[in-house]
């Protein structure tokens, strides 16, 4: 967060880490701990601070030069005008970067003022008077049109900036300490200052932007237009919850369901659904798919079979965003429970028939977040014969192919363990036996991400396994397998379980529960060292067995 508390990142910047979007490069994932967001740009800090220091570079240069020109002949072609060879899209991120780099430039100053650098205050004011001045040229040579208010701001931010670089140097030039003390609150006036205006500045320039794609939208009946429209409205969406928050107000989400309910853009349903899965992931366009029937819509595009299966898969993404577990303002999705019957059948028919595991990853998240969003979900899961579904998908390990596929399938058995009938499901489906092998789910890649989907695995294996050993049947199963050795092994091995403090409590119910059911499966110290002390000694002596003492 900035000075002003305006929220402007790097493109290349992650906020919102959730691991399955990662994954799959989307930010509508929420069932999973992912960090996400999304950006234009994903690249290694290395790549970006070599696009970052041509920006910076370009500044220096105006600092040495006063932005004369090194030519006194066609001064045009020497200026630094880098937008000319981008797209709307490209020019829009440029936009962006800068931005970044002077909201990032205005803390540091911050923090040298602090301490009373004056010299290091003055030098990166001038640097950001620079910035501010190439943003404005840069956006005015691509811009289309600017109202009134864009123009006032940006002189009020043009004379600030001019001020407080003048008020910086004058500051160089005392020595005097009382002096430098009153000027000190002055200084910082300013920056509060130049850091509001450029906020509004900014928070203006992404409106009008997004007002000028969604008038595209509305008025224009050419595919190629609305592809284009909707395109960057989706890069828009991909630098975070403010500009999806900007979206939602300025009418996003009913136009791209405006455009979800005509046959002539049938072509263009999976591009409009992906923007709208990016824009539900704020309250905002949460309240405006409601007030459209927006989950009716969704509904119908779900069980209409004449459409693709990307635009099924996209669908299902939407409502993967909608129900996720993580947000707290779905309360207010009455329709939904009207619609939930449907929806889940057909979700569930999309796993089934899934051709990719993609397809597959956005049902099974979509109806592993519905199990959490209402109770019933696991009933008519039940019926639907889901569990058998699901358990067969995972022996195919085209459609199961990573540990996010499988977390989604076992957060559904663990939501769904919770029935007496379902024991006899798992019993069917070989469902122990898949249980068994989740908890020896390993990061082969040494992803952060792929281990995190890892180890929510292991935890939710071990959950349903507790959770299901109340039949005896199902107990008699695990044993049978050697689930408890495997749970012992978790517990007494750190590195076994990747250090995860989930995973242990997790193991430790399941091999209390089982233990119970068969405790001739353990050794005497196990026994009194993992089942039978109170659940917070045995986490206490397992998570003390990776210290050092020496």
């Amino acid at each position: 967060m900035s000075l002003t508390d305006h929220h402007w990142r790097a493109p290349g910047d992650r906020k919102r880490k959730r691991q399955l979007r990662r994954a799959r490069g989307r930010p509508w994932f929420c069932s999973v701990h992912l960090e996400v967001i999304m950006h234009l740009i994903q690249v290694d800090s290395v790549q970006r601070w070599m696009e970052d220091l041509k920006l910076m570079t370009d500044c220096e240069c105006m600092c040495i030069l006063q932005s004369k020109p090194i030519s006194i002949e066609k001064d045009e072609q020497n200026e630094l005008i880098l937008s000319s060879q981008y797209s709307t899209c490209d020019n829009l991120q440029l936009l962006l970067k800068r931005a970044w780099i002077i909201s990032t430039e205005l803390t540091r100053i911050a923090q040298k003022l602090e301490k009373n650098r004056w010299q290091r205050v003055h030098s990166m004011t001038v640097r950001v008077n620079c910035h501010v001045h190439s943003m404005i040229n840069e956006y005015n040579t691509f811009t289309r049109s600017s109202s009134e208010e864009m123009h006032q701001l940006e002189k009020l931010l043009i004379d600030k900036c001019s001020e407080f670089t003048a008020f910086t140097e004058r500051c160089l030039q005392t020595e005097d300490e009382e002096i430098l003390k009153s000027m000190k609150s002055c200084v910082n006036e300013t920056l509060t200052t130049v850091a509001q205006y450029f906020g509004q500045l900014i928070e203006l320039v992404l409106t009008q932007e997004a007002q000028n794609l969604l008038r595209q939208i509305e008025l224009s009946g050419s595919l190629y237009v609305t592809e284009s429209a909707i395109s960057g409205l989706f890069s828009l969406a991909q630098e975070g919850a403010h500009l999806c928050r900007i979206i939602a107000k300025e009418g996003g989400v009913v136009a791209l369901f405006k455009i979800c309910r005509q046959d002539i853009f049938r072509c263009l349903y999976p591009q409009a659904l992906r923007t709208l899965a990016s824009i539900c992931c704020v309250e905002e366009g949460m309240h405006q798919l409601e007030k459209v029937d927006g989950i009716l819509c969704l509904a119908d595009i779900l069980t209409d079979t004449s459409h693709s299966e990307a635009t099924h898969a996209e669908a299902a993404a939407v409502i993967a965003q909608i129900t996720s577990p993580h947000l707290t303002f779905t309360q207010h999705l009455s329709s939904f429970l009207e619609n939930m019957e449907e929806i889940v059948t057909a979700l569930v028919k999309l796993c089934q028939e899934a051709s990719s595991g993609e397809v597959f990853l956005l049902a099974s998240a979509a109806l592993a977040n519905i199990t959490f969003f209402d109770t019933m979900a696991c009933e008519i899961l039940l019926q639907l014969n889901a569990m058998k579904i699901l358990l067969a998908a995972c022996s195919d390990k085209r459609i199961v192919d990573t540990p996010f596929s499988r977390d989604q399938v076992v957060t559904i058995l663990a939501n769904m363990s919770v029935l007496d009938q379902c024991a006899s499901e798992i019993i069917q489906g070989n469902g122990v036996q898949l249980l068994m092998e989740m908890l020896f789910e390993k990061c082969s890649s040494g992803n952060a991400a792929e281990a995190a989907a890892c180890e929510r695995v292991q935890q939710k294996s071990a959950v349903t396994l507790a959770r299901l050993s109340r039949d005896p049947e199902v107990a008699d199963e695990a044993v049978k397998l050697s689930c408890i050795p495997r749970l012992i092994k978790l517990c007494r091995s750190p590195t076994e379980r990747n250090n995860s403090d989930s995973v242990l409590v997790a193991c430790l119910a399941a091999l209390r529960r089982l233990a119970v059911m068969s405790p001739d499966g353990l050794e005497d110290s196990d026994f009194q060292q993992l089942v039978k002390p109170r659940l917070v000694d045995s986490f206490l002596l397992c998570t003390n067995m990776e210290e050092s003492f020496v």
